[in-house]
């Protein structure tokens, strides 16, 4: 048993080791969310949603006059006319009220009444009318105005710096983006209906008011305390969203790996299933937790607001029959003042929910404005100069280190790659050379020294056009869910058309691939669509290829491009390599040594340094240097186990000759 107990024992002390360590970042998430919250909550007042509900009306209306200005013209034409009908309505009803209730016989009484009834049956059919279309515009504009608010987040995301990735929090704001384009959604639909509990509460205060002036501020008063309610609970609500983000992104990453078929095989072999549902599982409840305390204080606070408002009615409406009572308001007018009253009460709960939802929606649009104006901290600040396909390429004295690691990736590298020439970077893992091969297309900015294409330094470039000039060929290739053409020609299509495109896909070695598909070039890789089809992992590695080789740019960058291919394959890249390279600067990033004879120079990077440069014959003559080391070490077996010996009773009926010979099995000195 002790064995047992032992093992127990240690499994209890992983776990509670596991568990602290978990403990002490979930502290660190809740600390960032707690800066976030002191500052929210500093910026959400009652104050601060009053000066704030016109000019997010304004914003509301703004977006959609951006997408559909004739729709937006008859909403708030509806809604002017509707506002004027409630009033007239309303207006109408007081008379009637009053006419009912006068002296006179009953009969006068109704032909008095006639045309306020009139009046009123005729203001709330077209009001009904005014409704109906008001409902379809706002159904009609809300999906597109969601959908072009999260266009919006995307081409924001596209012109962020790529580094940007590679900070801390950058996820999180655009997460907070993406939850604010979704609200966007109800921002038409919420700003009209705070103008038509607006509008509506403007014409019953004016009758209100003309039937006694000391209704009206009761009514204000007892609105108020559920206006403060609705306030502190969408602050709380807008909060614990904002806090969660994080823990919603986990739970979306999760989801992913579990259920997508790049990870389907790994999940199943490596029995990983169970645990990756407990961690979603764990997730989800603290999750839960946050939702379910962030309930119960706006419960908690609606409650006493919902109270407060009550008492407040309750003082109006007894104001209103000491008046009566009194004979300080006459009986007719008691009467049309319970209408008034209803209506302004309505139009007040109306104003006051209404305005916290979009108040709420706000919150979540600033998320939204900040990360379209900022790209989440990381738009581009660089030049506006259009490069050509550059004669040379100079790297001096280049520094750079990855924002979440104190370690520099690269360190004083000096060097330059000619147009026509190919340049090899190899290295153990770690030693910098896919980082370096990101900064000389100019897809990393350096934090120290410069990145030159011909005179020009890389930051003083127009990033999209020098892209343009950049053809990359990345370890992790993308697979995009398109035809086989556009997966080579990527959208953009020569003059040359399905020519260039199959002279690319020869060069690649990916004509053959093209050749199988059902429908050649315009076979659509995406079999998770109806009709698509599925590469193997060294047919996609031949299509990458091709989109580099078919792409017209100055620079050519290959980092590790035939790792997923068979030899034929990886010789056939390689022997039409030199024919690709007459009119580019070609980067080759490569642990397969035997591959870097065809280029012109050979970088050996460490640690982010330059430890070698030359020729491959050069490097391999340098008995001392790391290129040789790991040539040797690459192609020398001595130091790799042989085959197994075979136990002599493993075969009882094998011949005399069939013994194990030890000298046979000896490896070759």
């Amino acid at each position: 048993m002790a064995p047992t107990s032992t093992s127990t024992e240690a499994q209890a002390q992983a776990q509670s080791e596991a568990q602290s360590e978990t403990e002490a970042t979930d502290e660190e998430l809740h600390w960032l969310a707690d800066k976030r919250r002191i500052a929210a909550i500093e910026a959400i007042s009652v104050n601060a949603m009053a000066r704030r509900l016109p000019a997010l009306v304004v914003r509301a209306f703004r977006l959609g006059w951006g997408i559909d200005r004739s729709s937006i013209a008859l909403l708030l034409t509806c809604q002017a006319v509707s506002a004027v009908l409630g009033a007239a309505g309303l207006f109408a009803t007081t008379g009637t009220v009053s006419a009912l209730f006068g002296p006179g016989r009953v009969g006068d009484k109704l032909a008095h009444a006639a045309p306020s009834i009139l009046v009123i049956a005729a203001a709330a059919g077209a009001r009904s009318l005014l409704g109906i279309t008001i409902r379809t515009i706002t159904i009609h504009l809300s999906p597109r105005i969601s959908r072009e608010a999260e266009a919006a987040v995307l081409r924001a995301t596209v012109a962020a710096e790529l580094t940007a990735y590679d900070h801390a929090g950058y996820n999180d704001e655009l997460e907070a983006a993406d939850r604010g384009a979704d609200a966007c959604v109800d921002i038409i639909g919420q700003a009209q209906n705070l103008i038509a509990a607006l509008a509506s509460l403007l014409g019953a205060a004016g009758v209100l008011t003309v039937l006694h002036p000391a209704l009206l501020p009761l009514l204000v008063l007892a609105a108020l305390p559920q206006g403060v309610a609705s306030v502190h609970a969408a602050r709380v609500q807008f909060l614990a969203n904002r806090a969660a983000v994080g823990d919603r992104r986990i739970m979306a990453n999760l989801r992913w790996y579990i259920h997508v078929k790049r990870n389907a095989d790994q999940v199943r072999s490596d029995t990983m299933g169970e645990f990756l549902l407990t961690k979603y599982d764990q997730v989800g409840r603290r999750l839960d937790a946050s939702s379910r305390r962030a309930a119960r204080q706006s419960a908690r606070v609606s409650v006493i607001g919902a109270a407060a408002s009550g008492l407040g009615t309750a003082l109006v409406w007894a104001a209103m029959l000491w008046l009566v009572s009194t004979g300080r308001m006459s009986l007719p007018r008691g009467g049309a003042a319970v209408f008034a009253l209803t209506a302004v009460s309505t139009s007040l709960h109306g104003l006051v929910g209404y305005g916290a939802d979009l108040f709420r929606t706000g919150m979540y649009l600033d998320d939204w404005s900040t990360f379209l104006d900022t790209a989440g901290g990381h738009r581009p600040e660089r030049g506006t100069e259009t490069p050509q396909a550059p004669a040379r390429i100079t790297v001096e004295n280049l520094g750079y280190a990855y924002p979440a690691s104190e370690r520099k990736a690269l360190d004083g590298v000096t060097l330059h790659v000619e147009r026509g020439e190919i340049l090899a970077l190899v290295g153990e893992n770690g030693s910098g050379k896919t980082t370096l091969s990101k900064l000389l297309a100019g897809l990393y900015l350096p934090d120290t020294g410069s990145v030159r294409w011909d005179a020009h330094d890389t930051r003083a470039l127009d990033p999209q056009a020098l892209w343009r000039q950049v053809a990359v060929v990345p370890q992790d290739y993308a697979r995009w869910p398109l035809t086989c053409r556009e997966n080579i020609t990527l959208g953009q299509p020569t003059a040359e058309g399905d020519a260039a495109v199959l002279r690319a896909a020869d060069a690649s070695g990916a004509a053959d691939v093209v050749a199988k598909l059902r429908r050649g070039l315009s076979t659509l890789l995406a079999v998770e669509w109806m009709g698509g089809e599925e590469l193997s992992g060294g047919q996609w590695q031949r299509l990458a290829i091709a989109r580099a080789f078919h792409r017209e740019a100055g620079l050519l960058v290959l980092d590790e491009p035939t790792a997923a291919l068979d030899p034929r394959a990886e010789h056939r890249i390689f022997q039409n390599l030199r024919a690709i390279a007459r009119e580019r600067a070609v980067v080759l990033v490569t642990h397969r040594l035997t591959n870097v004879a065809v280029a012109d120079r050979i970088v050996v990077l460490e640690d982010g340094k330059v430890l070698q440069e030359g020729t491959f014959a050069e490097l391999v003559a340098d008995g001392t240097g790391r290129f040789r080391e790991l040539w040797d070490l690459q192609n020398e077996r001595t130091g790799i186990p042989t085959q197994r010996t075979r136990p002599a009773h493993a075969d009882a009926d094998a011949p005399a000759h069939a013994d194990t010979d030890t000298d046979a099995q000896e490896p070759a000195r």
